[in-house]
């Protein structure tokens, strides 16, 4: 089946059914725009990709106030996740930031999922078709695109948008650049029904985030809005060494055995976030695009999110940035009316921006995984306290990840 567009309105594709992509249509959507989500699973799994999230007030809450949905945001977010421990291997507390009880902060949090699931319930069920993956997608002689999916669909779009991620197919056609491996391996745990079932570790943790750090690994763990503790075991490591290491990550209890060792030193309280895990251990390589990554403009492409400026997850921006692009290019688009000159517009303001966060991840993910990291970072934020007037200003501890 092919699609052709609408001589009155562009036919805009997105390629991508994550928080951007789903932002970008919805905002659309408000102001009378058509667009169309290819997404390539075959039904909404964003409530198994990641935990917890920040929304950060001056990014992923201005998207969702664009979209509508700011105040039913508001009303299920858990402010109480802005707390912050940070820890060294022997278990010494280094910061201990705690929300305010009766205050509500600029960034809490709430599961993926359940962000997911108010924009997919405010968009439009005939703005998203699934079970497409996309093979190809081949440039026109009018600067329209010619899109071709795995199940034998083919679109052609006056505006192709890729929020497809990491390995994003859309962008190829705008830049050479590739995500390159970060040198910072993560293995993911869950600690399931921690209050309940491991009071000893829900205290620990806090309501918030964990940071435990020590030369070249890292523990870091977040409670999420479902009662787990979603945990990541960080390693700066070569890129082979998740193939190479031995741990049967298929077979959890010998796994967890094994990942005990490399944490043998450290302290008996930390190490229960490996012991408590359940049955899933998930390897991840970490990998970034180039710190300022830019294109020339070409007409009827686009980027937003991850395809655009991918970085180490340790300035916290990941999903803030990928719904303020869509906002931005949303609002261009409603203002420019010719997509091309809205995309120029767009791609200007977000190279800005996101060379900015990009900036700030790289230098962040050097110092967690230094010698004395715990220490250092300490500093950092005693630094930044000192010299700046409104802790809101700050990069808290727990926008990190």
């Amino acid at each position: 089946m092919t699609f052709v567009s609408d001589k009155q309105q562009p036919r805009i594709a997105i390629i991508g059914g994550g928080p951007g992509g789903l932002t970008l249509a919805l905002i659309l959507q408000r102001h009378g725009i058509p667009s169309i989500v290819y997404e390539r699973e075959a039904n909404d799994t964003n409530r198994e990709r990641g935990g917890s999230l920040d929304i950060h007030e001056d990014s992923g809450q201005i998207a969702l106030r664009e979209a509508g949905l700011l105040d039913p945001f508001l009303a299920v977010a858990r402010f109480e996740g802005e707390d912050f421990r940070l820890l060294d291997k022997s278990g010494t507390l280094y910061m201990d930031e705690r929300a305010e009880e009766d205050e509500q902060g600029s960034r809490p949090e709430i599961d993926r999922g359940e962000l997911c699931d108010l924009l997919l319930h405010a968009l439009d069920p005939g703005r998203i078709r699934y079970g497409c993956k996309l093979t190809d997608a081949a440039p026109l002689t009018d600067g329209r695109y010619e899109l071709r999916f795995e199940n034998g669909l083919t679109d052609v779009a006056d505006l192709v948008v890729g929020a497809d991620g990491a390995f994003s197919r859309v962008r190829p056609l705008l830049t050479e650049a590739k995500a390159e491996y970060a040198g910072i391996s993560f293995i993911e745990l869950n600690v399931e029904n921690a209050a309940a079932a491991h009071p000893d570790l829900a205290a620990l943790n806090a309501r918030g985030k964990l940071f435990a750090l020590s030369g070249g690994q890292a523990i870091l763990a977040q409670l999420n809005g479902d009662g787990r503790i979603k945990v990541y075991l960080a390693f700066k490591t070569d890129r082979g060494w998740l193939d190479t290491c031995g741990i049967p990550f298929d077979r959890p209890e010998e796994a967890k055995r094994q990942l005990l060792g490399y944490f043998e030193d450290w302290d008996d309280s930390l190490k229960n976030y490996i012991r408590y895990a359940g049955s899933t251990v998930l390897p991840r390589r970490i990998y970034m695009l180039p710190v300022g990554l830019q294109w020339p403009h070409k007409p009827g492409a686009t980027l937003i999110g991850d395809a655009a400026h991918l970085m180490s997850p340790f300035a916290g921006e990941g999903v803030n940035l990928a719904m303020l692009d869509a906002a931005e290019l949303a609002l261009a688009i409603v203002e420019h009316k010719d997509v091309n000159l809205a995309t120029a517009a767009y791609e200007a303001k977000m190279f800005a921006y996101s060379s900015r966060s990009a900036k700030e991840s790289a230098d962040n993910l050097e110092l967690i995984f230094a010698d004395n990291a715990a220490q250092k970072l300490k500093e950092l934020f005693d630094h930044y306290y000192e010299h700046t007037a409104s802790s809101e200003d700050l990069q808290t501890g727990a926008d990190m990840l």
